[in-house]
This record gives structure tokens, C-alpha cells and sequence, in this order.
């Protein structure tokens, strides 16, 4: 036996039915299709809601202007500081550790509330009052680059 003559087992296939040849066949004219209505025409799209206002417009337009490059940082005020111990060294990995930030990244300290022990603080970035609230406690300030 070789590959040309294997064939399919008898009544397993049907030819396929050739439709809109003509008026004169059985499946001329509309072609099965019946009459008029979206059924008859063809495709639909995927979005579309039966003539309903569509979602796309039924919701309100984004406005402004969104930088895609902005740089976010986490952001601990000076208040929150005095959880440590005096003279302690206080950096991004401390802050996770002590759970006053959550996720890995650039850390900005900014200067609300008092400070009332000497700390050398390391973040990324520094508030002016923040700069001002910890050298005023005697502390030191480090920018990490």
C-alpha cells in the first residue's frame, strides 16, 4: 500500500455545499442567509453594543498630561525617624526592615513633624525642611546616588 491510495472511510466526508452560484439553484440569491438583518450581511464587530452608546464613549476622557518617565520615590517624613536609636545610621535597608517603607527603590525624606535624635540619614533624596529638621537635631545628611 502506498500513500496515493489511502483515502478516507466511505461516508466520512461530504462535499462541501457551493452557495450564491445563482437563482436558479436552491441556495441562490440570499444563499441560506434568509432576509435582511445583521445575520445576513456579514461580521459584526466584537465592540459593537446592538446601537447602544458604546463603552468607549460612555466614559469620561483622560486629561493632562502623564509623565511616563517621572521617578517615584517612597516617602518617609522626619517624624518617623525617631523610631531608632540615637547615632544609629538610618538608610533604605533600615527603613524596610523597620516597615516605614514597603517596596525596594529610590527613598525621599521629607521634613514634616520635630526630631529629637542625632541621626545620619542616607536616602536619595532630601526635602529642604527635612535637611534643615535633622541637622538642627545634630544628625548628618547623605545623598545616595
Amino acid at each position: 500500500m502506498k500513500l496515493h491510495h489511502l483515502k478516507p472511510a466511505e461516508g466520512s466526508t461530504k462535499n462541501r455545499i457551493r452557495v450564491g452560484r445563482g437563482e436558479g439553484g436552491r441556495r441562490g440569491k440570499t444563499a441560506g442567509r434568509g432576509t435582511k438583518g445583521d445575520k445576513a450581511r456579514g461580521s459584526t464587530p466584537a465592540w459593537f453594543e446592538g446601537g447602544q452608546m458604546p463603552i468607549y464613549r460612555r466614559l469620561p476622557k483622560t486629561k493632562g498630561f502623564v509623565n511616563r518617565n517621572r521617578v517615584v520615590y517612597a516617602v518617609v517624613n522626619v517624624e518617623k525617624l525617631n523610631e531608632f536609636r540615637k547615632g544609629a545610621t538610618v538608610g533604605p535597608e533600615e527603613l524596610r526592615a523597620a516597615g516605614l517603607i514597603k517596596k525596594r527603590g529610590l527613598v525621599k525624606v521629607l521634613g514634616s513633624g520635630e526630631l529629637t535624635k542625632e541621626l545620619k540619614v542616607r536616602a536619595h533624596a532630601f526635602s529642604v525642611g527635612a535637611v534643615e529638621r535633622i541637622q538642627a537635631a545634630g544628625g548628618t545628611v547623605e545623598v545616595i546616588e
